[in-house]
């Protein structure tokens, strides 16, 4: 912008002094970016370990040479960091491609389009049309609320991408903590009839347990490394 530094440094700190910027590392952004990546880091945080252990074990089910789609969701975050298998992953979430793009066993396809800032992943109508021309192995979904007719989600443009994978996979897991069963959530991505297997902390509550096994869904219950997966 041919100013110099130290006019770019007296601006950045008069913008934050009158609250209309944070100050970043090496440089500064609008106050809701810190809101943004607060509200992030709640996510992760919350039910982490049990978050961890359901992505451990849904790790076990990955084999040398698998397509995959994993799905935008702490959890699968979690799955994300735990792969150690030679295989190829198509993926609409920010937060999975950085981690696994750090290894290099992996092939990583991003969908891109526009960034939801929120919920962290992208969308584009065409760039999702591509997924009508892959049938993947297996394919990893969290939810954001699990009611008695399906899964929830809280965008209809991410709610769309799980009915485009669902049917498109040969082995659908929902991985999620115990605590999404009875939540609501605005948009339906997924029927108990998508799901071949559940991977969750605890036993889902009586009146799931019905419905999943009417679907003829395996139901995994992820405890601590060294106890038995039920």
């Amino acid at each position: 912008m041919n100013i110099s530094r130290d006019t770019v440094r007296r601006d950045f700190i008069k913008l934050v002094e009158e609250g209309a910027a944070i100050r970043t590392h090496g440089g500064i952004a609008l106050p809701h970016f810190k809101e943004a990546i607060k509200a992030y880091k709640e996510r992760l945080n919350t039910a982490s370990k049990q978050k961890f252990m359901v992505g451990r074990a849904a790790s076990k089910y990955i084999v040398n040479g698998d397509l995959c789609f994993i799905d935008v969701s702490t959890t699968n975050k979690f799955l994300c960091e735990q792969i150690n298998k030679n295989i190829t992953v198509y993926t609409h979430s920010l937060d999975n491609a950085v981690v696994l793009s750090t290894q290099k066993e992996i092939e990583v396809h991003l969908l891109g389009g526009k960034l939801n800032h929120e919920n962290r992943f992208f969308y584009d109508l065409a760039l999702a049309s591509r997924l009508n021309d892959i049938y993947f192995d297996k394919a990893f979904f969290g939810a954001a609320a699990i009611l008695e007719d399906g899964i929830y989600f809280a965008n209809p443009e991410d709610a769309y991408m799980k009915q485009l994978v669902a049917k498109r996979a040969k082995q659908v897991f929902l991985l999620t903590d115990s605590h999404k069963f009875n939540l609501v959530s605005s948009y339906k991505g997924l029927s108990f009839q998508d799901i071949h297997t559940l991977i969750t902390n605890e036993e889902p509550p009586d009146k799931y347990m019905g419905i999943l096994k009417a679907h003829s869904i395996k139901i995994e219950i992820a405890h601590e490394e060294g106890d038995e997966l039920s």
